[in-house]
């Protein structure tokens, strides 16, 4: 018996047909975010993988790119730089996971596994709900190592654990959220390879068009309206703040001078819509 069809008959087992609620629907989602997990751990490439290239990231814009570029009312220099940079390479980290998240349910779906899972006596929101949990966790893990490679290259926490934890937090649910962007695609798209790309493409201006690696005061007048309402900004300059990394003066715009309340209503937001969206578009997929 192999591997997915024993998780599969575990599933069918763990959850009896009569069981409804939300209760029933967690626990079936726990059971396929498992399913993910013990495939990830099987398959490590994916992690190794996924952990390369904002180390990559951290190194070059740190070393190469930190010495030219100056933030208002500082010097320029790698030192500073780092600290001005790390919040976005985490932002940046949490929301590129949307690929793995596109490719990976792309590739359930044509792998037939959604038809088995229509079999079993399961919540149909489970397969979404487990498979953006997994990669949640796998999230957390590139960000912790990430934070320890930015701590070999001078990157420091100035406000307290705490507060630190609260970054990370809200940088963690704007990559949830996201998740659920990429399960929409992947359940889109025809195959793994199309998901990777359309899970990408799209992310790289939202990435660039914010406050993430320059400071939005040196982007032209039309363009700083874009990426000051950018919820990806909005989650940077919270995770500054709370991080104690802000450099230079802080942006008088609205949404940077309440970041976190902003990071916070853009991911429930996209949170809410994307996922009502998914399990919609599962639904049909499957019916």
């Amino acid at each position: 018996m192999t591997s997915t069809t024993a998780t599969e008959h575990a599933i069918g087992h763990a959850v009896p047909a009569q069981r409804r609620g939300i209760a029933a629907t967690l626990h079936d989602s726990w059971v396929v975010a498992k399913r993910n997990l013990r495939r990830m751990t099987r398959i490590p490439e994916i992690v190794v993988f996924g952990l390369m290239q904002p180390v990559m990231f951290v190194l070059l814009f740190s070393y190469v790119m930190g010495g030219a570029i100056q933030i208002p009312g500082t010097h320029a220099s790698s030192s500073t730089y780092t600290q001005f940079l790390m919040a976005g390479i985490f932002a940046q980290t949490v929301t590129f996971a949307v690929a793995g998240a596109s490719a990976g349910i792309a590739e359930d779906m044509t792998k037939g596994l959604v038809d088995r899972f229509r079999s079993l006596p399961m919540a149909r929101s489970a397969v979404l709900v487990g498979r953006t949990l997994a990669d949640l966790c796998q999230t957390a893990f590139t960000l912790l190592v990430l934070a320890a490679v930015a701590l070999l290259v001078g990157w420091r926490i100035h406000d307290g654990l705490l507060r630190a934890l609260a970054g990370f937090g809200l940088l963690l649910l704007l990559g949830y959220a996201f998740s659920w962007i990429g399960a929409l695609i992947g359940l889109s798209v025809r195959s793994p390879e199309a998901a990777t790309s359309a899970g990408l493409i799209w992310l790289f201006p939202l990435t660039f068009i914010s406050n993430a690696f320059v400071p939005i005061t040196s982007m032209p007048g039309w363009l700083q309206t874009v990426a000051y309402w950018n919820p990806f900004s909005a989650t940077v300059q919270a995770a500054r703040d709370f991080f104690g990394n802000q450099v230079g003066p802080v942006d008088p715009a609205w949404p940077m001078q309440h970041a976190a309340l902003v990071s916070v209503a853009w991911s429930l937001v996209i949170m809410v819509a994307f996922s009502w969206l998914s399990v919609r578009k599962y639904r049909s997929a499957a019916g």
